[in-house]
């Protein structure tokens, strides 16, 4: 049986063997290429990466889900070096994590100092002053008004989980309603929660129960070809789905205790909630006491120009999930709530290594790093960035759509704008080529790629890897 990575290295090798793979400074208009472009060495993958994706195929769980034979080294802001010394543009940020970028000096020795002073003790059973200093700063960005009380877990999924046992503790309903195309982690009650892909549920039922999945205003999906009107009328008409049809059918709205959602849908193909849908899900919230819970995992953290992209709406959260950026890359959970909502008692929950020194001295110095220059950053490069990927629309027959905020950015790839049919393997091959020129990207949803570079990234940088990438669409849709 042929595993994933064993085909995507023959499909590599069939490229190159056609002509496809290029010097990656082939068709690049940058004159800063050689300056702030990748740097390939080898061949793609090199020998020592063959080896380490051999040893990674015999030894390591086959359910990680790898694209291409990418085996990191070392990195320094947005680049990574492999193990083979080719140096990559890294516009994945370990999927959207490397916020400060790669080792960022700042972290680096926050990181060095508390691990020379204390590793671990256990914050759920004894205390840390940093735990209490960190939740001041968070406190001090949160998108709702306090008081606040914060959870510290190690990881998306963890703070969702959080999220998800406080929302039903607190209110004392045992419902929740979450969205199809979400994705908010893989433990039992994120992945109840999770609507994204089939085989992400495959063969692990039951599910915590009390689950109820709607739909997210995905307008260029559900309202094809609509005028702006026409495409708020219909993020309008998702939220109204819930009392229109669910409270008036199958869910008494006094048992539901929460509605979870990404303001920025991540693996379902960075797809932005409209500002009108956020506000109306508020109002029905705030109608029959039900708890709003923000999945800001990937969209959190200053990635699109704000603190939280819930921001942008103006829609204030009861609960906020945090991860991914908020360390630079330590594993860090948080779950964020009005104080008066975490209300429960000690023993209800808890987590051995959440809240760990080290990790929140990364997150420390990242949100210093963040408020200086990462905010302004994020959304400054990102307009420039979107306002090019923008015109791709009508330069590029397999462009259907450009969407994001800030540094989350996603291109959806079509067979063609009439059908808008989902081009799902035309896209991974644009993810295949893209790393052979150097450039690192990611998939989301059925056929849309990602762009989550570190929110360090300069305009240089940006621009090449928009050249790198329209060279691979071009090629891709031959």
């Amino acid at each position: 049986m042929t595993t994933l990575t064993e085909k995507t290295l023959e499909d590599l090798k069939q490229n190159s063997a056609q002509g496809v793979t290029h010097s990656a400074g082939e068709a690049i208009r940058s004159k800063h290429y050689s300056e702030f472009g990748p740097k390939l060495k080898t061949a793609l993958p090199g020998p020592k990466a063959q080896k380490i994706v051999a040893d990674d195929d015999r030894l390591i769980s086959p359910s990680y889900t790898r694209s291409y034979p990418m085996v990191a080294k070392s990195g320094r802001g947005i680049r990574v070096t492999d193990v083979d010394g080719n140096e990559f543009l890294d516009f994945a940020a370990g999927i959207a994590v490397n916020s400060t970028g790669h080792c960022h000096p700042e972290v680096v020795k926050a990181i060095q100092d508390q691990a020379a002073e204390l590793i671990h003790m256990s914050g759920t059973d004894f205390y840390y002053e940093n735990m209490t200093t960190f939740a001041e700063r968070l406190s001090a960005i949160a998108p709702m008004p306090g008081p606040h009380k914060f959870y510290y877990g190690n990881s998306g999924a963890e703070a969702v989980e959080c999220a998800m046992k406080l929302a039903r503790y607190h209110t004392g309903r045992q419902n929740i309603i979450s969205f199809f195309g979400a994705f908010h982690g893989r433990t039992m009650g994120a992945l109840s929660l999770t609507g994204s892909k089939p085989q992400q549920k495959r063969r692990f039922a039951p599910f915590v129960p009390g689950v109820h999945h709607i739909r997210y205003p995905y307008a260029y999906r559900g309202c094809p070809n609509g005028t702006p009107e026409e495409q708020e009328a219909f993020a309008l008409e998702c939220a109204r789905y819930i009392e229109d049809r669910l409270f008036k059918t199958i869910l008494p709205p006094e048992e539901v205790a929460a509605i979870i959602l990404e303001p920025i849908q991540g693996e379902g193909g960075y797809v932005v909630a409209p500002d009108n849908f956020l506000q109306e899900i508020r109002r029905i919230c705030d109608r029959h006491g039900i708890l709003l819970i923000a999945d800001e995992v990937q969209s959190g953290a200053a990635r699109t120009g704000k603190w939280w992209a819930i921001e942008h709406s103006g829609v204030q959260p009861d609960i906020v999930c945090i991860a991914k950026g908020i360390a630079s890359g330590m594993p860090l959970g948080i779950c964020m709530a009005k104080a008066d909502i975490m209300n429960w008692v000690p023993g209800s929950h808890a987590s051995t290594f959440g809240g760990n020194p080290i990790c929140i001295a990364a997150a420390l110095a990242t949100v210093d790093i963040l408020e200086r220059e990462g905010l302004k950053n994020a959304a400054t490069v990102g307009e420039k960035m979107l306002e090019r990927l923008r015109t791709w629309v009508a330069k590029h027959p397999t462009v259907g759509d450009v969407r994001g905020r800030g540094l989350m950015i996603g291109i959806e790839l079509v067979k063609d704008k009439q059908s808008r049919t989902p081009v799902g393997p035309m896209r991974d091959k644009v993810v295949d080529l893209a790393f052979e020129r150097g450039l690192l990207i990611l998939g989301c949803g059925e056929t849309s790629i990602r762009l989550c570079p570190p929110l360090i990234v300069n305009q240089h940088e940006a621009e090449i890897a928009l050249d790198i990438l329209e060279e691979c669409i071009t090629l891709a849709a031959k």
